[in-house]
């Protein structure tokens, strides 16, 4: 499941781009690292996706570079939470006559210990294949409120689920933690399919029936799978544990305790990553001087610190966070007032990603703006115009075929181009190498919108 929007690590997770596909922890992805855990795993099918339709190159780009074939990417034309999320995929499970065991897993969760993440598996199996519904509870580690909890009952490997508990407050939390009979509530789950749309059948029967009517006129596109948007829409918004887990009797949980972290935040992000003598994470161009417990982050510019403690700090090209680490839960009220003012920075990062590749603002002013385009080898972009601007190209790496009216012709390093506006045209890279250039932007209006495509091959 790749379909959430990770408000709360903003400003490195943006709406067009959030944390599943970024490389918070380590040098891949998240949603890379959740299919790399995969392997050593034994027979398993090639992993579906369920995405926002937004993110379909992300996801696609992001598994081609690590080598991974999914079976499918499923297009969800809007959120409406993770219930008919996993109905989407058990469906598209089942269509052919099959009924596979489901893991579900988060596209954005970290667990250190793969060895011990693949015995929890191999221990839920053995309960998925009688009809259990198995969620996995994680050891918790301490009194955290940001989770909901799991109530089990006795047992060494699967228990049964007592119940479901919202998050608590600290008091609550402590409680549970000393009871020992309380779990984290991952979100990750093992069930055979049909199981499953049984249960949802029999409590969410509106999910079930609304995700039906969409897989029923779904169409490939490329990679992607497209669904029914109007039909997928009559879904209730709801989460898989207040439509079937909190209501069924095939409940069972697993205990797993392999260093898991759904990173929901920048002090889950610091909990996880290795610290310094001081108990500080420095990503990038940092230096600190009598700084302790803190998060500190640079992408652009040199971050200096000194004198704080328990503190993050996230730079970006173009937004700083600072922030007290006991209150980066409320990081997510900025972006409220991001979206509420319109203002880009809660969507789009400096680089922007599109399936040819990607474009980076420099500088921008009163009738120009200046960008660095790569495309990716093999690639173009759409076939368009622009009705109030006018481009200038600078190859500066590799080889570009632009067509520019009726002619096609082929740009090199350190040489240039002039398309006019209102003339139809296109960019191209032939070559096996990054193509990068510099393009200026002069006109009466500059905003993303005013592109007029006539053909593309990415369907926008």
């Amino acid at each position: 499941m790749s379909g959430g929007s990770g408000t709360r690590l903003w400003p490195a997770s943006r709406g067009h781009c959030p944390k599943q596909f970024l490389p918070l922890v380590n040098e891949t992805t998240m949603i890379q690292d959740t299919a790399a855990r995969l392997a050593g795993l034994g027979s398993l099918a090639e992993p579906l996706v369920i995405c926002n339709e937004s993110h379909r190159f992300l996801v696609a780009e992001q598994f081609r570079a690590e080598g991974y074939k999914p079976s499918g990417i499923i297009l969800e034309p809007a959120g409406r939470n993770t219930a008919p999320a996993v109905a989407l995929a058990a469906l598209h499970a089942v269509k052919d006559g099959n009924d596979p065991l489901l893991l579900v897993l988060a596209a954005d969760h970290v667990i250190q210990d793969h060895e011990i993440f693949h015995r929890a598996v191999d221990q839920a199996r053995l309960a998925a294949v009688a009809g259990g519904l198995v969620t996995f509870g994680i050891v918790p580690a301490h009194p955290e409120t940001g989770y909901g909890y799991i109530k089990a009952g006795e047992g060494e490997v699967s228990r049964e689920v007592k119940a479901f508990v919202e998050k608590p407050d600290r008091a609550t939390a402590q409680s549970y933690l000393d009871a020992g009979c309380y779990f984290w509530n991952s979100g990750m789950f093992l069930f055979r399919a049909s199981v499953y749309l049984e249960e949802l059948q029999k409590f969410q029967p509106e999910v079930l029936n609304a995700c039906r009517q969409a897989l029923a006129s779904e169409h490939p596109d490329l990679d992607f799978i497209r669904l029914d948007e109007e039909a997928f829409k009559q879904s209730p918004d709801i989460s898989i544990d207040y439509a079937v887990m909190e209501k069924t009797d095939r409940a069972v949980m697993v205990p797993l305790d392999a260093g898991w972290s759904d990173v929901g935040s920048w002090s889950s992000l610091w909990d996880v990553s290795p610290k310094d003598a001081a108990g500080n994470v420095c990503r990038g161009d940092v230096l600190t001087h009598e700084v302790s417990d803190s998060y500190l982050s640079s992408t652009d510019r040199l971050v200096a610190a000194v004198g704080v403690d328990s503190l993050v700090v996230v730079e970006t090209a173009d937004a700083l966070l600072v922030a007290a680490k006991d209150r980066v839960q409320d990081v997510k009220a900025i972006v409220s007032q991001l979206k509420q003012q319109q203002r880009p920075e809660a969507t789009d990062q400096k680089c922007v990603y599109r399936p040819w590749g990607s474009y980076e603002s420099i500088d921008q002013g009163e009738r120009f703006q200046v960008k660095h385009i790569r495309v990716k080898p093999g690639e173009q972009l759409s076939l368009q115009k622009h009705h109030h601007r006018a481009e200038h190209w600078i190859v500066v790496n590799g080889t570009a075929r632009v067509t520019c009216g009726a002619k096609t012709f082929l740009v090199s390093e350190n040489q240039s181009t002039y398309i006019p506006i209102g003339e139809v045209h296109r960019l191209e890279n032939p070559g096996k190498i990054p193509l990068d250039l510099i393009e200026v932007q002069t006109g009466s209006y500059l905003g993303e919108d005013d592109i007029v495509r006539l053909e593309d091959r990415y369907g926008r």
